[in-house]
């Protein structure tokens, strides 16, 4: 209950809580203990008190005519209390208790109080204010009271630009006049005596009702009964102050003159909320607006490098073979100039992609819109995964690349080996069957049957000798039909003819041989010293073969190891050359010692050795060849072995410069994310800091060109290994790509941050207090902090989230706010984002509809032409185009509905 009796106590006003009224009201307590200095000593200044009679009468008056009835003065009819509780009932719009008609005191009495508790009941304390003074007709307690309704209902709820009552007044009025000569409003009082500052209000809302520049400074009385007269008559405003008694005082009373002038605040308020909700509406829409190009942009972007990854992939998919390593490596060039020329623009247009996105999102969280959901398979999630599923394509596509063009190689090496061996085997058989076929032992002496049997052992040894080169033939046309060489059929078909025409040999020879030993019984002489000849020359001469085999063979390696190998193996070939070189002597020394019996006996030969072919010429013949292939062996290894020192010498080049292209995008690496931690200065500063560090990385692109250069040296010289390094020039290329895309995130993460910092209004002091303390916290320096870093940082910061209930239901609050997806992490721009929204304010749905509402004019729709006529061109014509039709029952023709469209600005359903 109200304390209406207290003792010598001045008269106080000032809210005790928020008020009830129409905008909640604004702190009063300072200005009014500012205020009591009128009534001090409880004394009222004469013509103070007869302004406010008049002013007060008049304001009372003005209400009161509402309800059909008025007063004649003010300290005797309001001592019923009956007109003193229709007063409060007009301008509140609220009903009071029922009054008492009694005409007793006590009647009166509990009436006055009834108006009285009401008037507490709106947060106003008032003190020394009893209803027995009011009852019994006290001037100054019924002024104090009729001034403290004025302030509550008719000045207190005034604001302009977050100032309240007697101040936002004053502000409100100084703009209204700023543009006019000779009014300068500084107070309530001496700033209106001359009467301009009212016809400065009037002509600035109302101009065809004031001829402003016909009045002059010089006649107040003039200048003050014109704008009374205007006002009254116009602006239905009652004349509340006399001309003569405003001029005639020393200083007018402030409470009169404030109290009059807030009617003209009234009168005009309509014009100036319309002008409010515009500009809100304008800036809300400008918002939008950009939002939507935005959001246009990212989706035109997104659609042009899915395509691009969508026709990219198939071909990186195409993984038909080529018949020859020339073809293959067309294709690798092919490969490498998509590497070099086509992926890097799309590696930053999928990086501008990411930041685009992340800008946008930071801007609708800024201005209270919903986030932007992509269209369907246009998340940056999808263009993740559609470029994640093309680098698996491209890793794969090189692998078969260089894969098939080794198989090729091998392909081409096994084609070359095996027609090597086929034709000195087809050379060899030659004639073969022929003589095994021939019959001559029908007519041949004892000894040339003899003889004949030797040779035709001579030559089942030489079968057996071959018996290898035929396994090798079949196992290697075997190999290329496994490795799928593209000549398989004329491979199969030669090898199968040789398979054939050896089984027919081997017929052939066992035939012979039964044939020869059928009549062997009839032959007794032999030539042993020609036979160990042919027995020792067939081993011999076929040795070589297999030594020209060898030494023509060709040989393909990959490592310097490998050609020191068959250099090595060849070091040891040459070194059994010397015996090789005594058992030619010694196979020609029998053939002399042959001759010589014959010569010395005058034995007369038939001219050649009946027991072989190979002749003492056809030795020394292919012995020569043997001394020719084994230099030309020599060279070509040699040539190889340079080769493969070349390569060497690629291979420890590119490593020597991996090694140090790699550390340096890793230290860089780790660089940029120890500056993400520790930015130093001030936003601009760690933004400035960033770009020049990124130009020194831009700067480095030559050195990871020239690692390009000789990546491309080594596989031109089919190099497939490099043990001198760990990095390979794909490693290089994602730890290239990665850096540039974690410079770009970062710079547009502090970008963001200026942009919060900026539209929210966090001043450079709070956002390094927020900085330093989330890096206080974040110990692991991971750039976000767990529940438990997260609620220390906050109590670091002043916030009541201790271990109690209603410290943990505050902290589920916040933690809600910061994690909605509940991954138990806090990032630092979610951080920031609570922390701009704990400290400012931002726009609303309803904030938007209110104001809508009030240039449709309290309507529920607003129509086309009260939208084009308050709003911009541009501005209208997009509110027009997304409005829907009004559903309501109160709806007009053209009526459009403005608070589903406010509710959709927001994301929000239309409730």
């Amino acid at each position: 209950m109200v304390d209406y009796h207290a003792a010598n106590q001045p008269y106080q006003y000032g809210p005790s809580s928020a008020g009830n009224g129409a905008g909640g009201g604004g702190s009063m307590g300072d200005y009014m203990a500012q205020e009591d200095d009128w009534d001090r000593d409880l004394l009222l200044d004469p013509a103070w008190e007869k302004q406010q009679r008049k002013t007060f009468t008049a304001w009372c008056n003005s209400h009161l005519r509402k309800a059909g009835t008025q007063i004649e003065n003010i300290d005797e009819d309001f001592r019923d209390g009956l007109k003193l509780m229709l007063l409060l009932e007009v301008i509140s719009g609220e009903r009071l208790p029922k009054p008492e008609r009694g005409k007793m005191r006590v009647h009166k009495i509990n009436n006055v109080n009834k108006a009285l508790d009401f008037i507490a009941s709106k947060g106003v304390k008032l003190v020394s204010i009893g209803a027995e003074e009011i009852v019994d007709g006290n001037a100054k307690m019924t002024l104090g009271m009729i001034w403290t309704i004025i302030l509550r209902f008719a000045i207190q709820d005034i604001s302009v630009e977050e100032t309240s009552a007697k101040e936002g007044l004053l502000l409100w009025c100084q703009r209204k006049t700023a543009p006019y000569k000779n009014v300068n409003v500084q107070n309530f009082h001496i700033s209106w005596k001359d009467g301009l500052a009212f016809n400065a209000l009037i002509h600035r809302h109302r101009p065809e009702l004031i001829e402003y520049d016909k009045l002059r400074k010089d006649d107040p009385v003039t200048n003050l009964n014109n704008a009374f007269e205007v006002a009254e008559k116009y602006l239905d405003i009652p004349k509340m102050l006399d001309a003569e008694d405003i001029v005639g005082t020393l200083r007018p009373d402030e409470k009169a003159i404030m109290t009059y002038v807030s009617c003209f605040y009234h009168a005009f308020s309509g014009a100036q909320k319309a002008e409010t909700a515009a500009n809100r509406i304008c800036k809300v829409l400008a918002v939008n607006q950009e939002n939507e190009h935005l959001m246009e942009d990212y989706e035109r972007l997104a659609s042009d490098l899915l395509e691009w990854i969508r026709r990219t992939i198939p071909w990186l998919e195409d993984r038909v073979p080529q018949k020859t390593i020339q073809e293959m490596q067309q294709k690798l060039e092919d490969f490498r100039d998509y590497r070099r020329v086509h992926k890097p623009p799309k590696v930053q247009e999928k990086c501008q992609l990411e930041i685009n996105f992340n800008t946008l999102q930071t801007k609708l969280r800024l201005s209270n819109r919903p986030a932007f959901m992509p269209s369907e398979g246009r998340m940056v999630s999808d263009i993740n995964n559609c470029w994640q599923h093309l680098e698996q394509a491209e890793k794969g596509y090189e692998e078969w690349l260089l894969n098939e063009i080794r198989r090729l190689e091998r392909l081409d090496h096994l084609a070359e080996k095996f027609r090597q061996k086929a034709s000195i085997h087809e050379a060899w058989t030659d004639g073969k069957e022929a003589m095994l076929k021939h019959r001559d032992y029908e007519t041949a002496t004892l000894s040339d049957i003899k003889a004949l049997i030797r040779k035709h052992e001579a030559f089942e040894s030489d079968l057996a000798a071959h018996q290898d080169r035929v396994e090798q033939i079949a196992a290697i046309a075997q190999e290329l039909n496994e490795l799928d060489y593209y000549d398989s059929h004329n491979v199969n078909t030669r090898c199968q003819k040789i398979c054939d025409q050896w089984d027919a040999l081997g017929s052939l020879t066992h035939s012979r041989r039964e044939a020869l030993e059928k009549t062997e019984k009839q032959l007794e002489t032999i030539d042993q010293l020609h036979l160990e000849y042919a027995k020792r020359a067939a081993p011999f001469n076929n040795w070589m073969e297999s030594a020209m085999e060898d030494l023509q063979d060709m040989f393909i390696v990959h490592t310097i190891e490998e050609i020191e190998g068959l250099i090595s193996a060849h070091d040891q070939f040459k070194s059994t050359l010397p015996d090789a070189d005594r058992e030619r002597e010694a196979i020609l020394a029998i053939h002399k010692e042959a001759q010589r019996i014959a010569e010395s006996n005058h034995i007369k030969l038939s001219g050649s050795n009946p027991y072989t072919t190979v002749t003492p010429q056809i030795i020394n013949s292919k012995w020569e060849k043997v001394q020719q292939l084994v230099p030309k062996r020599d060279h070509a290894l040699l040539e190889e072995q340079s080769k493969q020192q070349s390569n060497e010498h690629l291979r420890r080049q590119f490593a020597s410069q991996a090694n140090i292209v790699g550390p340096w995008i890793q230290t860089k690496m780790e660089e940029i994310g120890r500056i993400s931690i520790e930015m130093n200065g001030t936003l601009e500063d760690q933004l400035s800091h960033l770009k020049q560090y990124e130009r020194s990385i831009v700067d480095y692109k030559p050195n990871l060109d020239l690692l390009e250069q000789q990546h491309q040296l080594i596989q031109e010289a089919l190099i497939f290994d490099n043990k001198h390094t760990n990095y390979t020039m794909e490693h290089i290329r994602v730890g290239w790509e990665q850096l540039l895309t974690t410079i770009a995130r970062t710079i547009n993460e502090v970008e963001n941050q200026i942009l919060t910092r900026d539209a929210k209004g966090i001043s450079q002091e709070q956002m390094q207090e927020f900085r330093a303390s989330f890096n206080h916290f974040d110990k692991d320096h991971g750039g976000a902090l767990g529940p438990e870093e997260f609620k220390a940082c906050l109590i670091s910061l002043g916030y009541d989230v201790e271990n109690d209930r209603q410290g943990d239901a505050e902290f589920n609050r916040i933690m809600s706010v910061v994690d909605p997806n509940h991954s138990g992490l806090v990032t630092f721009q979610a951080f920031i984002d609570f922390m701009s929204r704990e400290t400012t304010d931002t726009d609303t749905a309803d904030q938007v509809i209110a104001s809508f509402k009030v240039l449709a004019g309290d309507k529920n729709f607003i129509t086309a032409e009260e939208l084009r006529r308050e709003l911009p061109p541009d501005q209208a014509e997009y509110c027009i185009a997304r409005m829907a039709p009004y559903q309501g029952p109160d709806a007009a023709p053209g009526a459009l509905d403005y608070k589903s469209f406010s509710t959709a600005l927001y994301g929000e359903s239309d409730l």
